[in-house]
């Protein structure tokens, strides 16, 4: 049997973990291939790049858009669990899930919107029309905006320690000066303020630059900076850099934009995307390089 695309492992997937517990990634990845009768040389077979186990990446994309759609969560890091909305929409019995069905839910409705892209889908859901330069880029977008949720949850399950290293680090890889044993020293202690790491402006220590990461759920208001200016205060400092994993408020933002100290606003989307952009929490599984017609080449003038 050929190795089905990734719509068709979203039903039997969902129907695999229907009794509410919870399933490692593996455990399912080896149930379907048993349910799909798939060769160990189906099994085998990997993506062009090399770098991954093609119907495992097909499973792992039927994983994701579930998920987004409410279908499904991950309790923890590689295991999943079927939600109330998953156990309705088996009660439907219907016949596949697609990437269409799933636009029902606003959730992953605004999650295909943000990322402009149908490429992905199998069910002839790409848009007519585009090129295929727009669709490598599209598809690009789409794996990119995945891999920014990806980081923002693992950073939700760190410890508070680990995330305000990882603040450092990011810094680091970002230009700061210093070295990651002194830039890391954490100054989250009794009364320090609320701050949660310094790191210097430059390598020669000619200023330094206060830091509060916190993995806030809800949006950050006005108050928390206000509050973060006052530490700031207290130590004398001029330059503070406030950084979330939920979002701040437009009245946070305008804040921080009319006050005379430096105060820079990093948000979860933000920081995701400077994670990625700097290399720190990713690594690169493969590169590809688009090319076309030197016409300077071929001129003959």
């Amino acid at each position: 049997m050929a190795i089905p695309d990734f719509q068709q492992t979203m039903l039997p997937l969902l129907r695999f973990i229907k009794s509410g517990s919870v399933y490692s990634i593996s455990e399912v990845v080896e149930q379907l291939a048993k349910e799909f009768m798939l060769s160990e040389e189906e099994r085998r077979e990997g993506l062009p790049s090399g770098t991954q186990l093609k119907f495992e990446n097909r499973v792992g994309w039927a994983r994701t858009y579930m998920k987004k759609a409410g279908l499904l969560v991950s309790p923890e890091r590689g295991k999943i669990q079927i939600t109330d909305r998953g156990l309705k929409v088996l009660k439907e019995n219907l016949d596949k899930i697609t990437s269409n069905y799933l636009r029902r839910f606003p959730e992953f409705k605004e999650f295909r919107d943000t990322t402009t892209t149908q490429v992905i889908a199998t069910d002839n859901s790409a848009p007519s029309g585009s090129t295929p330069e727009e669709i490598l880029e599209e598809s690009f977008a789409e794996l990119l905006t995945n891999l920014e949720n990806d980081l923002l949850e693992n950073i939700k399950t760190a410890s508070p320690k680990f995330f305000e290293q990882l603040v450092i680090d990011l810094l680091l890889k970002m230009g700061y000066g210093g070295s990651r044993k002194d830039a890391g020293e954490r100054l989250g202690r009794s009364g320090d303020g609320g701050i949660d790491g310094i790191i210097k402006e430059d390598k020669l220590g000619l200023d330094v630059i206060y830091i509060q990461a916190k993995r806030w759920e809800n949006t950050v208001g006005r108050p928390v900076v206000q509050e973060f200016v006052g530490s700031l205060a207290g130590k004398r400092a001029k330059r503070g850099i406030l950084i979330t994993t939920s979002q701040f408020s437009r009245e946070a933002q305008e804040y921080a934009s009319s006050i005379e100290t430096k105060i820079v606003l990093i948000d979860g989307d933000t920081l995701a995307k400077l994670m990625i952009e700097n290399n720190v929490g990713v690594s690169v599984t493969a590169k590809y390089e688009l090319r076309r017609i030197d016409t300077d080449y071929f001129s003959e003038d």
